[in-house]
């Protein structure tokens, strides 16, 4: 099954797992049309029950993204900030790419990056769950060196992701973080050879698809409410009968498919969830 949300996202679903591609030649660079369509692709797995984890890929070898469309801005004349943010013609709800601010997505997405993932191309990554790597590829912050900061999730995330004078260095110089630094900081799950990228996030993807729905959810929407909290404020907020604002989760709790869980485990089958 294959459906274009535009020419330059691509999503083809597999079962319960939705592939984004991203496939505007010859760098996929980001401008604010195609923040728009990743983000309708990204809408369609969290609406779409039949779905329950995404994969986000660059097409080819060489480039998973390269970043925010800087040609395209240079010819407008520049960084319009009105237009930016307009909600229509901007970059959309989600925000820059579709996923940097689409803050509600509760469902996981797997990065599989097939090439250089370069400034803004590097924060997609960044908004994932969990990062595969082609073995050749690279991570890159350049802006520095174009007169502008990597706020498009970078410069909030990485130092907290790695050690902070790591991530300072990068936003300072602009150097390149290749596979073998991004497995050893553990930003990157598994680095492996291009050929068998696909295959290998594909299966990964559907191996989390096979946790009941509403606990995949619930754990992106705990782990994001926890964010800040101490330890012992987590403790007491996020637990059965604890105050914690997390919907997804109470729904969980006292699901069909938690006692479904519970007694297939008990009855040595596999689980039938409902989502529900």
């Amino acid at each position: 099954m294959k459906n274009n949300t535009e020419e330059w996202v691509q999503t083809k679903a597999h079962g319960r797992v939705l592939e984004i591609i991203l496939n505007r030649p010859p760098a996929n660079a980001i401008n604010r049309a195609m923040s728009r369509a990743i983000y309708a692709a990204l809408r369609e797995l969290q609406d779409n029950p039949d779905y329950s984890v995404g994969i986000i890929r660059g097409t080819g070898e060489r480039i998973f993204c390269a970043g925010w469309d800087l040609k395209e801005t240079a010819g407008e004349g520049g960084i319009d900030l009105d237009l930016e943010n307009d909600p229509v013609h901007g970059h959309g709800p989600g925000g820059f790419a579709g996923i940097t601010e689409f803050h509600d997505l509760t469902k996981p997405v797997i990065a599989a990056v097939n090439g250089a993932a370069v400034g803004g191309g590097f924060e997609i990554v960044l908004a994932c769950d969990v990062v595969l790597m082609a073995d050749h590829a690279f991570f890159s912050l350049p802006e520095m060196q174009r007169g502008i900061l990597p706020d498009g999730g970078a410069v909030q995330k990485l130092p907290h992701m790695i050690p902070p004078n790591v991530a300072k260095e990068m936003f300072l110089t602009g150097r390149v973080m290749d596979a073998a630094e991004a497995t050893r900081w553990g930003l990157v799950h598994k680095a492996v050879p291009v050929a068998d990228l696909e295959t290998q996030a594909m299966n990964m993807a559907q191996e989390i698809a096979k946790g009941a729905p509403l606990a995949l959810q619930a754990l992106k929407e705990v782990l994001g409410y926890m964010d800040g909290l101490t330890v012992k404020q987590s403790m007491a907020q996020v637990k059965p009968g604890g105050d914690a604002d997390c919907p997804i989760y109470q729904k969980m709790i006292t699901s069909q498919d938690a006692i479904e869980g519970i007694t297939a485990f008990a009855q040595k089958r596999d689980p039938v969830w409902k989502g529900k």
